[in-house]
């Protein structure tokens, strides 16, 4: 067995005791099997009242608070978490898996590899949802939205991001999918145009505002969103699809 970058996995068939460092898979694992998991990290929000050790950041993770959890399995994922923390994990003896994740059929393919492999664990009834809901064919065109992710400066959502595919899937035509970078910068006159019918503003990893936003834009309508409906991937993909998709109103 190999993880989504290939590197190969020999940890035991059934993971009893699991630390997450990606907050999404975090809320996917409590979800299905809270009393496996052993560990997560300071970001890790969901479930709210999720009780377990914490073991730092997603970027500075404390190796060796991990380390003396004897995990069976560390899950991680290749943008949220430094190669070097998985490196130094490994040294130690500490079976990780890592994720990769850029679209929705890679969210819906990469868990299912995850639990069924990485975890030994059967296919859970939200991603057996979601595989429905994801599968169909993209609705009608709902208009050019533009999702920010952070002011001063503006950074938006570019290309070959998961929060751009959920976008083109909802239906929206991403204004910024053929950017050169994955997260640019833009001034406010290239989001607050006419040619766009939507601006998304999420609560992640910017916190947006009824205060602290939508004051910027005069030429175009905003709206305020979870950001774990743009960017998390599990159960909130069944979310995603029950509240943004066309027929939430």
């Amino acid at each position: 067995m190999q993880d989504d970058l290939g590197h190969p996995y020999d940890g035991p068939a059934v993971a009893t005791r699991v630390v997450s460092l990606v907050p999404s898979l975090t809320e996917a694992i409590a979800v299905d099997h809270r009393d496996a998991l052993v560990g997560a990290t300071e970001w890790c929000t969901h479930p709210a009242d999720l009780a377990v050790p914490r073991v730092r950041g997603t970027k500075n993770p404390d190796v060796r608070a991990i380390a003396d959890l004897t995990p069976d399995l560390v899950v991680a994922n290749r943008e949220e978490n430094r190669e070097l923390d998985v490196r130094r994990l490994r040294e130690r003896g500490v079976p990780v898996w890592v994720t990769e994740i850029e679209t929705v059929p890679q969210a819906l393919s990469s868990l299912d590899r995850l639990w069924r492999e990485g975890l030994g664990w059967e296919r859970p009834d939200w991603l057996a949802r979601a595989h429905d809901q994801w599968s169909a064919p993209p609705p009608a065109r709902r208009g050019r939205v533009v999702a920010p992710i952070w002011r001063d400066p503006w950074m938006v959502v570019g290309s070959r991001t998961y929060t751009g595919d959920v976008l083109q899937r909802l239906g929206y035509e991403h204004v910024f999918a053929t950017a050169a970078d994955r997260y640019p910068h833009a001034e406010l006159a290239d989001l607050d145009r006419d040619d766009v019918d939507l601006v998304l503003l999420p609560d992640e990893p910017y916190a947006f505002t009824a205060e602290d936003g939508p004051e910027a834009f005069t030429r175009v309508p905003t709206q305020l969103v979870s950001g774990r409906l743009l960017t998390w991937y599990g159960p909130a993909m069944v979310e995603a699809h029950d509240l943004l998709g066309p027929s939430a109103g």
